[in-house]
Order: C-alpha cells, then sequence, then structure tokens
C-alpha cells in the first residue's frame, strides 16, 4: 500500500507540474495579449507580465504554504527560485550564448534588485543580531519588502512614461481582448488548484522518504516550477533576445521576494525561519550580487562567467544534500 500511495503521489506532482508550467505559459500569452492590446511598450511587458507571469506557480504556492501556517515551505520556495534564476538559468542561457547587458539595466535594474535582495538578506538574520531570539520573518518585515516593491513599479511607471512619445509599432496579441481575460481567470484557477496537489504530494513523499520540506521544496518544486523562466531565458538567448532574457529573471526575482513572500506574511502574520541558516541566506545574497558584478564586466555575462555561476549552484545544492 505504501508502495501504491508513493506512486500515486509522484504521478499527481507530475500532473500537477505540467498543469501549472502549461498554466503559466497560457497566462502569460493572455497578459502580454491584452497589454499589446493597450498598446503598452514591449520592453515593459518583457519586465513586468512575463516575469511576473512566470512567477504565478511560486505566488500559488507560497499563499496556499502561508495560510497554512508552513513557513519552511514558503521560504524554500522563494530562496530555491532566487537562486536556481541566476546561478541556474542565466549560467545555462549565458553559456549557451552570452548575454549583453544594457548600460541602463546596469545603472538602475540591477542595483535595485541588489538593494531589495540585500534587505531580504538583512531581515532574515534576526537571530544574529539578537542571539536570544529566533530568526522571525514578521509583518513589519514583509511591510519593508512591498516599500521596495513600489520603488520598482515607480520606476516601471517612469519607463513607461518616458516611452510614451517613442514611435514604437506595437504588434497584435495572440489573443483578443475577451479571450484573453477568459483565459486569465481559467488559468490562474488552475495554477491555484494545481498549487495545492503539487504542495500536498511534495509533503507526502517527504514524509515517506523521511525528507525535510526545505530539501523536497528547494529541488523537486522550486526547479519544477522554475521551468517557465528556464524555457522564457534560454530561448530568449539563443535567439539574440537580451533584454528579455535578463529583464525576466531581474523582474522575476524581485516579484519573488517581495510579493510572493511579502504579501502572504503580511496577509496571514510572522512566520518562524526554521531550517534556514547563514549559507542560505549568503546564496541568495550572491545570486545578486555575482549577476551585478558579472553583468558590468564589459557589459556581458560571458560563457567563463556561466560556468562560475554553474559551479556556484552545484556546490550550494550539494551543501544542501548532503
Amino acid at each position: 500500500m505504501v508502495g501504491d500511495g508513493m506512486f500515486l503521489n509522484v504521478l499527481f506532482l507530475i500532473v500537477g507540474f505540467i498543469v501549472i508550467i502549461k498554466s503559466s505559459d497560457i497566462l502569460v500569452d493572455a497578459a502580454s495579449s491584452l497589454a499589446l492590446g493597450f498598446k503598452i511598450p514591449k520592453m515593459l511587458i518583457a519586465l513586468t507580465i512575463v516575469s511576473f507571469g512566470t512567477c504565478a506557480p511560486e505566488v500559488a504556492i507560497s499563499f496556499q504554504s502561508v495560510s497554512n501556517g508552513d513557513g519552511v515551505m514558503a521560504f524554500a520556495n522563494v530562496i530555491g527560485s532566487c537562486i536556481v534564476n541566476v546561478f541556474l538559468i542565466i549560467g545555462l542561457a549565458s553559456f549557451i550564448r552570452p548575454i549583453k547587458v544594457k548600460h541602463a539595466t546596469i545603472k538602475k535594474e540591477l542595483p535595485l534588485l541588489l538593494t531589495i535582495t540585500f534587505a531580504f538578506s538583512i531581515l532574515m538574520l534576526d537571530g544574529l543580531f539578537n542571539p536570544l531570539t529566533s530568526n522571525t520573518f514578521s509583518r513589519k518585515d514583509s511591510l519593508v519588502l512591498i516599500v521596495l516593491f513600489s520603488m520598482f513599479i515607480l520606476y516601471l511607471v517612469g519607463m513607461l512614461f518616458r516611452r510614451k512619445r517613442e514611435t514604437e509599432q506595437v504588434s497584435t496579441g495572440k489573443f483578443s481582448t475577451i479571450a484573453s481575460c477568459f483565459l486569465l481567470v481559467i488559468s490562474i484557477i488552475l495554477i491555484i488548484y494545481s498549487s495545492d496537489l503539487i504542495i500536498e504530494c511534495a509533503k507526502n513523499i517527504a514524509s515517506a522518504l523521511h525528507v525535510s520540506e526545505k530539501i523536497i521544496t528547494m529541488t523537486v518544486i522550486v526547479i519544477g516550477t522554475s521551468l517557465p523562466e528556464l524555457i522564457m531565458t534560454v530561448t530568449s538567448a539563443k535567439k539574440g533576445e537580451f533584454d528579455m532574457a535578463i529583464g525576466n529573471i531581474i523582474g522575476t526575482n524581485i516579484f519573488n521576494i517581495c510579493i510572493v513572500l511579502g504579501l502572504p506574511i503580511l496577509i496571514y502574520g510572522d512566520i518562524v525561519l526554521e531550517g534556514f541558516g547563514f549559507i542560505d541566506i549568503l546564496a541568495v545574497f550572491l545570486s545578486s550580487f555575482l549577476l551585478f558584478i558579472f553583468a558590468r564586466s564589459e557589459r556581458t555575462i560571458s560563457k567563463k562567467e556561466a560556468i562560475i555561476m554553474l559551479l556556484v549552484f552545484v556546490i550550494y545544492y550539494a551543501y544542501l544534500l548532503i
């Protein structure tokens, strides 16, 4: 019976991933179609709708886990996603084809990501500043993240107004306006239900294998839900769409930290950070720091730098699993 139960959990986990990835793909296309219909610039779509849309699985899983009082899964989901997005996804994309980074991205977007990641890292280190207290992420901490996210939104609004007078031809979206609205609603519903299925199956598998939720989340769930970003970024890099490739990851990581984690904690309350140490927090910070440093070097993330990113990913996950 245990074997049958394990088989069903693995089967439903795979089904959940297929549904959540396909639903996210539809969500991005539908949202992009709506944006194009309203004549929003393509660069703004790449930095917002595409990156936020590919975060949909993480949003659903984080809300489900925090609402159930499961802080381990929520934090492992966000921390793992940020690390995978940079070290694995950007690393792979840059190895396939070195990514060129625009001056504006180095001066504005990457420093903003670095600032938000640094603040997030500090907020996770309560125990370091006060050894008598446990590491807790409170509503006040999440409020700081929401404020930082508002800075990002202001930057995007400024970008929109700066581009307002530019003569950019806007292409037609994949779906009509009515179809886009319908598909948005359906895809969101599917993402919510499939994320619930993924969480339950992952918990059951972790329990049966006597593996911690942190390990299961940061391997199976994180890498599985990062497939939309992986496909999007690698494909963009191969086609030479470098703004799309790096803009997707910058927007995704900012959204992951500030909204995927910050918003549910602001709504549902404080979460105790059990099972997370200095190495985990350092890895999150390094993901943004090295991305910024490598992007500044000749405004290109080279194959050598890509190999360094992939090595860091392997070393961290080896540490995690050993």
